[in-house]
């Protein structure tokens, strides 16, 4: 089979011709219609991720597909279903091993594209904003990097939830994308002051933060008493640096989200979060945005959207059986 493989750190993954791997005990065997590229995938590249596996590895963290074969123990999923998995790794390939407990039936109407784009953007989002910040209607949500795999979803879901949202994006076509998912207000990133715009809207209850560096400052500036900032990720390439007295006079909290980490300490409250995420996709007011949809063979390109940040929403990579 076909996979996009990383054998060393210091230069680029390489589509590999691999054996077709077989489940064992507890696990499934898919054959992978779609895979969706995320930033982690970059960070991975470098070995920068927090979960970055041992070398060699096909990258990939999330999928949709068919499963073809099962190990020995699965219940509750047969040959033929469609299904949704977080992997982690392994996506970016024709077929690929995975927990069965990491499988996710599709809903009837949804595309295999649709699934691949699904799981971590709107898991993250969701999690964020209704588990760890309590987003309550009403309330006052800024969005940094509003137009991208996560940033955009966070717009949705924080619609959903009944907040006035501000949408903080890089240029007018990506601000236009995330006003089309329900933003109130807009601000353009390139060319504005980020906290005096948030500051003449009444300032924020709650940040969702996936760029970090300037930004975060910015907005951690223009954030009300008792506000609450969640740190999704750095795609800036900064980690910001936050002083605690400043948390102190302005009773703020801010709380990270790793969405994937549930896997392994509260799984039962992913789970339950892509249930509603999966109802709230079947009926109709969900649905992922795919700026990109590539081949196998031009996987990289696809990471070079995301590295230039000249995607939104999400990139699927399609992988034809």
């Amino acid at each position: 089979m076909r996979a996009l493989h990383l054998t060393s750190h210091e230069s680029p993954p390489a589509l590999s011709e691999l054996p077709v791997p077989q489940p064992g005990p507890g696990q499934i065997g898919v054959r992978i219609g779609a895979c969706g590229l995320n930033f982690a995938d970059l960070l991975m590249m470098q070995g920068r991720y927090q979960d970055t596996p041992p070398l060699p590895f096909t990258l990939g963290m999330e999928i949709a597909g068919t499963v073809e074969t099962l190990g020995e123990g699965v219940t509750g999923l047969a040959p033929g279903d469609r299904v949704a998995v977080y992997g982690g790794r392994d996506g970016l390939a024709e077929y690929g091993v995975f927990d069965a407990t990491r499988a996710v039936r599709m809903p009837e109407s949804m595309s295999l594209e649709d699934a691949a784009a699904f799981q971590i953007a709107y898991g993250t989002s969701h999690l964020a904003l209704d588990h760890r910040a309590r987003l309550q209607p009403g309330e006052t949500l800024l969005v940094l990097g509003a137009a991208g795999g996560v940033g955009l979803t966070a717009v949705e879901i924080g619609k959903l939830l009944g907040a006035r949202v501000i949408a903080c994006a890089r240029g007018a076509e990506k601000l236009e994308v995330a006003r089309a998912a329900g933003a109130d207000h807009l601000i353009d990133a390139r060319t504005e002051d980020i906290r005096e715009a948030v500051l003449a809207l009444g300032g924020a209850d709650v940040v969702y933060d996936a760029v970090g560096g300037d930004q975060f400052t910015a907005a951690f500036r223009s954030a009300r008493p008792e506000a609450r900032i969640l740190t999704i990720g750095f795609a800036s390439g900064e980690v910001p640096q936050i002083k605690a007295n400043h948390l102190l006079v302005k009773n703020l909290t801010v709380m990270g989200l790793y969405w994937g980490g549930y896997l392994t300490f509260r799984p039962e409250a992913l789970t339950g979060s892509l249930a509603t995420l999966f109802g709230w996709y079947a009926e109709g007011r969900i649905k992922p945005h795919i700026s990109h949809v590539l081949p196998l063979d031009r996987a990289m390109e696809g990471m070079e959207l995301l590295r230039s940040r000249a995607s939104t929403g999400k990139v699927v990579i399609r992988i034809p059986g």
